[in-house]
């Protein structure tokens, strides 16, 4: 048996850092940008706590500078600087990180100061994504340093010596490698910046040559404009402030200016936490389509105010995507690139303490504000049904708070609609016009039913009917047991219904065909159509499914009931009718049942006119 230490071959490593680190090339000015934030935080911090001498006048910021014609991008900074061996400590040891360095030597210090973005040290090696050559050029804060220099052409190979630098920071220039131009482009670097930097904490200018001149690193820089520069990033969003200090217009304005949309939010959550982790950010309700189908929203998730990457599903929860927010978490386990998380323990607690956040809000307007809520209902419903299918702890959370439309128009909750019942029969409509017949028996018998017109309702009920299961949802067309009246029959009763059956079954032409009798409440009406609920149901969510599922639907077999009403005369006098006049009335009160409960086909509809022609030539 042998043992020994795994090898890594140097020549091989750098290559394949420059290549994969990062799964787009333009992160690397997030990168840079990034460190060069860190520069100037990690100086604030020291001489916050007297270890570092800065002027109360000075103005912290880091530039971009594009040099098209040289073909060079500049990143700069003023801010704490390096020393020869600094560098030699950070840059050529691959993988050791400064920020982490700082972190550990300075952690007893001004615990809740300014928090240092970088974590693994290699961010600043994808600058050879882009790059022939990259060079530093830094002048640490300690007194007495010297200006150092490090270049190194993206082998393993690199120079150190003295560098010009006269002004404590640092400058990284990028020799811009031939098949990475675009990023030479004043449009390019400015959208990169907007994407990743729109809000990191020191200002951010960018700068581009149209004329030359020598700045006092050697550099050439543009000629600035005679208008004072204005910086491209916000360094102070408003998610980083406390909810105290925002007017709803600041809210609103921020919304209007992250996410381009100029329809009000509805309402909005504004997360500050500091224990057991650092979170912030901001989550909007906006108008939702009630239809979740191709309704995306967007919620940006930031580390220390740089952005990672949009809709992260392991912080934010997927029937949260339907909103558009910020989350800003600087405790995120990130992997080298930042771009994605680690699915730990960690990042579920997050994620669960998110989806509090908002079943807790959404509780609170509930209960102080309750006219809003019911004015938001019908934009918010279907985000909060969709929440409760996916995460059964929302349900939990939110489910008192869920509410309904009722035939008046009026907003009740579950408990309301069957309080004082004993049986919990919960009758609902699913297309108010198709339906109305049934809406009107219902309504005179002083009855009321739960408005579902969605798709996603049909999977919500059954949801429901889950986890309370003396809980039965029915349709108003699937069972008629509130409106009838129906008691004990007598035998002669029962022979003269089925005598009743079997003429209609003879006159309809299908023996198959299911029909009951039963006394309505409602005299007026001679028969109504009964569609099983479950069979239904089944029908509409495999259609739902469209083309792949379609043929699972025709399974289930429509199981309709023709109930015939003994309360109704014309049903009464069926059997004093000649043969024609009985087929005529028989035909014409099955096609009503049918038109009451769904469009009649082509066919059925020209025989439908045909016999109503001919019953009304009986008149005279």
């Amino acid at each position: 048996m042998a043992k020994g230490n795994i090898s890594v071959d140097s020549e091989n490593l750098f290559p394949i850092i420059k290549k994969w680190l990062y799964s787009d090339k333009d992160i690397f000015l997030r990168e840079l940008v990034s460190n060069s934030c860190d520069a100037v935080t990690k100086l604030k911090k020291l001489a916050g706590i007297g270890e570092a001498q800065i002027s109360e006048d000075e103005k912290f910021k880091v530039t971009v500078s594009i040099f098209k014609d040289a073909k060079k991008l500049v990143i700069s900074d003023n801010g704490i600087g390096m020393t020869a061996e600094e560098i030699d400590k950070y840059i050529n040891q691959i993988a050791f990180s400064g920020a982490s360095d700082f972190l550990a030597k300075y952690k007893e210090e001004d615990d809740k100061g300014a928090q240092i973005i970088g974590h693994f040290g290699l961010g600043f090696y994808s600058a050879f994504m882009v790059s022939d050559s990259v060079e530093i050029d830094s002048l640490s804060y300690q007194d007495g340093a010297k200006a150092a220099k490090w270049t190194c052409d993206g082998s393993m190979e690199f120079e150190l010596s003295e560098g010009e630098r006269t002004e404590r920071g640092t400058t990284i220039t990028l020799n811009i490698a031939e098949d990475s131009e675009e990023f030479l482009e004043e449009g390019t670097i400015r959208s990169i910046l907007h994407k990743y930097c729109a809000f990191l904490p020191i200002e951010i200018y960018i700068e581009t040559a149209d004329k030359k001149e020598e700045c006092d690193c050697g550099h050439e820089h543009g000629e600035e404009e005679h208008e004072e520069p204005k910086p491209i990033n916000n360094t102070d969003p408003l998610w980083m402030k406390k909810p105290s200090d925002c007017t709803d217009e600041d809210y609103k304005e921020f919304y209007r200016n992250v996410f381009m949309d100029f329809n009000e939010p509805l309402f909005w959550i504004h997360l500050n936490v500091d224990y057991p982790f650092n979170l912030k950010g901001i989550l909007y309700f906006p108008k939702i389509n009630h239809e979740f189908a191709g309704q995306e929203g967007q919620i940006k998730l930031y580390n220390n105010q740089v952005f990672v990457a949009d809709n992260v599903k392991e912080v934010i929860p997927e029937f949260l995507m339907l909103l558009k927010g910020v989350i800003d978490c600087p405790d995120l386990p990130l992997n080298v690139s930042r771009s994605f998380l680690q699915n730990d323990g960690y990042v579920k607690k997050i994620s669960a303490h998110i989806t509090k956040k908002v079943a807790d809000k959404l509780t609170s307007i509930y209960n102080t504000e309750k006219e809003n809520y019911e004015k938001y209902w019908d934009d918010i419903n279907v985000f909060i049904k969709y929440g409760c299918l996916r995460d059964e702890k929302f349900y939990d959370k939110v489910k008192d708070v869920i509410i309904y439309k009722d035939l008046d128009d009026k907003y009740v909750t579950l408990d309301a609609y069957l309080d004082g019942k004993e049986k919990k029969d919960v009758y609902y409509v699913s297309d108010p016009v198709v339906q109305s017949q049934y809406i009107k028996m219902f309504k005179d018998q002083g009855l009321n039913a739960l408005v579902l017109p969605t798709m996603m309702d049909t999977h919500f009920i059954s949801f429901v009917e889950m986890k309370q299961s003396d809980v039965k949802f029915k349709r108003i067309d699937s069972a008629i047991n509130d409106i009838s009246d129906e008691g004990e029959k007598d035998e002669a009763a029962k022979a003269e219904d089925e005598k009743l059956i079997e003429k209609f079954k003879e006159k309809i032409g299908d023996e198959s065909l299911k029909i009951e009798v039963q006394a309505l409440k409602d005299e007026n009406v001679p028969a109504v159509i009964l569609l099983g609920e479950q069979s239904r149901r089944m029908q509409e969510m495999y259609r739902a499914y469209g083309q792949q599922m379609a043929g699972m639907a025709d399974m289930f077999k429509d199981e309709f009931t023709l109930v015939l009403n003994s309360n109704n005369t014309l049903i009464k006098k069926v059997d004093t009718l000649s043969d024609e006049d009985a087929e005529l009335v028989i035909g014409h009160v099955y096609d009503l049942a049918k038109i009451s409960h769904s469009p009649l086909g082509a066919e059925q509809m020209t025989r439908f006119v045909e016999r109503s022609n001919k019953l009304l030539g009986k008149l005279f």
